[in-house]
């Protein structure tokens, strides 16, 4: 296997794990000290925290969609970078339905011979039922 589709079937496990809100397995494909920025406000995440994760996971009634358009991914020695457009669509426990695009970038580190995420960024959210809820300036 290349180090791209490497890349790839790393990406496509975290993704499927957080569908699946597997909190064990979301957190299996990051590094010990991974950094995350998630959505709007910009909140900052240091390491890893299954139980926080699992606590979020169960905000959400039933699977969460996950869908990834436009994904560019590089490769370079053991340092990997992937973007794509993201959509998140689901429901809350609290009744609100969840359908929202953003960008994602991740960067990825080789240790020991397997691919893991370092560094997750999740741009501010925007929605797609025209109510500029989000940024207005991005389109799917």
């Amino acid at each position: 296997m290349n180090e791209r589709h490497a890349v790839e079937a790393t990406i496509k496990a975290w993704s499927s794990a957080i569908t699946a809100k597997d909190a064990a397995n979301v957190v299996s494909n990051l590094t010990d000290d991974v950094v995350q920025f998630t959505l709007a406000p910009p909140l900052q995440h240091k390491g890893k925290d299954a139980e926080d994760l699992a606590g979020w996971f169960a905000t959400w009634e039933g699977p969460i969609g996950g869908e990834a358009r436009d994904t560019r991914i590089e490769v370079g020695g053991d340092v990997a970078f992937a973007t794509s457009l993201v959509r998140m669509t689901g429901t809350k426990t609290d009744g609100q339905n969840v359908d929202l695009w953003f960008r994602q970038t991740l960067g990825l580190v080789k240790q020991e011979g397997t691919w893991r995420i370092a560094h997750v960024h999740s741009s501010v959210p925007f929605y797609m039922d025209g109510s500029m809820k989000g940024a207005f300036d991005l389109k799917p």
